[in-house]
């Protein structure tokens, strides 16, 4: 630790520390804080306090020091999830108001394009005193959507878990960005009633549990000064903080390369329809399927290891894939999923999205492995969908079990080798041919025509008959009760 100053007490208190400290296995973490010095005192927690001031006799030239200085205090060091949407805008500015102290932004391109640009100026005209933009895109689309593809995966039976698998990431490489700034703690905007702020804190506590926690909306201050959106948006108008939320649009909305997402303010009504003339300018990736071409597009994927790989004959790396895919599935209204969910904090809320390029994706999926994937390999795996899209729906995606059933999936994926034919039209994805160089699908076999194959009817008398044993054992022992009860 270095202390900069004229001051000889400062010097041979700079150099007690660093000697004193090398045997500590790391690099001092004590810094004061003084207008002179314009340094921090920052506490660490692999060092006591009175283990350094008691190292070689130093307690009274520290004290001196100390007594000497009219700010003394540990402070905190922020790294915050920043989208430069409404509720991060305002938790930057709260943040620095509140805590006094540097937070440092990141942000993570996976795909949300145009709501990035302009947010490093943005977010340091909003009071922070750095900012990161990460390039995720294809880490997201090969390692976190990819093998949630070659699971099913789909959250009661509607939700394509968009939002869900890109929070892992986020808070991933929200920890990394801690590490290098040497930040104290982390910071979220996730609302203290939804999923994200279990999401990202179990990832945290996965990958980082050193580091400490913000949650502004668990704050009761913060919930004082904020309410509701209406409060966070005549804020941003009072400080002007450039944000799309308005009276007119009041509701929350996160892009990725997998989905847009909706929620809260107006669309918390189950009833309020979102596809009106009138309201349908809330969607962004897709036409309204009335809106869309009058003419079906056809489009082939071709799979490998259960992973597409090309699209149309055109080789893609998956983020490839999903862009391609969403251009296709916006432009003919596929993918749109309104539904009322289950929240793993316990409350149902109602959630408007559009995913596109995943829903044919997930569809064509399906196809390549009604060829090629053993049927009962193929029950086992669906059995765990559940759980599977349970898990990265929750925010375990970094837990032992989540990799232990990926493991599974991805075992069962080996040969899933096909190209899938689908037809698009007004919101509806037709599936039109499929073929395979490992397919488990026999034509002779299956055929009605008597072809010879390996398959003899005969063998059914015996296969049905077995099958039904226990069956009419049961039907013999409720006879007999029947019987003795008459």
């Amino acid at each position: 630790m270095r202390i900069y100053g004229p001051d000889p007490a400062r010097r041979y208190l700079s150099y007690g520390l660093d000697e004193g400290l090398a045997d500590q296995g790391g690099e001092p973490c004590m810094r004061i804080s003084t207008p002179e010095v314009g340094a921090r005192f920052h506490a660490c927690p692999a060092i006591t306090i009175s283990k350094i001031f008691s190292h070689r006799g130093l307690i009274f030239p520290i004290l001196a020091l100390i007594s000497s200085f009219p700010i003394f205090h540990f402070q905190t060091f922020i790294a915050l999830a920043y989208s430069g949407g409404l509720d991060t805008s305002v938790i930057l500015k709260w943040l620095r108001e509140t805590y006094n102290c540097p937070v440092v932004t990141f942000a993570a391109d996976i795909g949300q394009e145009e709501e990035l640009d302009g947010l490093p100026a943005k977010a340091k005209a909003t009071g922070a005193a750095k900012h990161y933009t990460l390039d995720l895109v294809d880490e997201f689309a090969g390692d976190f959507i990819y093998p949630m593809m070659r699971a099913n995966a789909i959250y009661e039976n509607q939700y394509y878990l968009g939002t869900s698998i890109a929070r892992p990431l986020i808070a991933k490489a929200q920890i990394e960005i801690a590490r290098k700034e040497k930040a104290t703690h982390l910071a979220h905007g996730a609302t203290g009633k939804g999923n994200d702020q279990c999401r990202f804190e179990l990832t945290f506590a996965a990958l980082a549990p050193d580091l400490g926690i913000i949650a502004p909306w668990r704050d009761a201050k913060f919930r004082a000064e904020f309410p509701g959106r209406t409060e966070m948006i005549e804020y941003c108008r009072e400080y002007q903080i450039p944000v799309e939320a308005s009276a007119k649009k009041p509701y929350s909305m996160d892009r990725n390369l997998l989905p847009i997402s909706y929620e809260a303010g107006i669309l918390e009504d189950p009833w309020f329809d979102p596809t009106t003339p009138e309201n349908k300018g809330m969607f962004k990736l897709s036409v309204s399927p009335e809106d869309a071409p009058d003419k079906a597009e056809y489009v082939e994927l071709n799979f490998e290891g259960g992973d597409c790989v090309a699209v149309n004959g055109k080789s893609l790396s998956p983020a490839g894939v999903m862009r391609a895919l969403n251009a296709l599935g916006g432009k003919h209204g596929i993918g749109r999923v309104d539904l009322v969910e289950n929240r793993f904090v316990g409350m149902k809320s109602r959630g408007v999205y559009e995913t596109p390029g995943g829903a044919i994706l997930l569809h064509a999926h399906r196809q390549a492995e009604s060829l090629t994937l053993d049927r009962d390999l193929e029950h086992l795996r669906d059995s765990l969908i559940p759980k599977y899209a349970e898990l990265v729906y929750y925010g375990f995606w970094f837990a032992p079990e989540r990799e232990a059933l990926q493991a599974l999936v991805d075992h069962s994926q080996q040969g899933v080798a096909a190209t899938v034919r689908l037809k698009l039209y007004k919101g509806n994805i037709i599936t039109v041919g499929r073929k395979s160089p490992v397919s488990l699908y026999d034509a002779n076999i299956a055929s009605m025509e008597g072809v010879k194959s390996a398959y003899n009817p005969d063998d059914a008398t015996g296969f049905i008959r077995l099958q039904g044993l226990r069956l009419r054992a049961r039907h013999a022992v409720g006879r007999k009760h029947s019987l003795r009860r008459s």
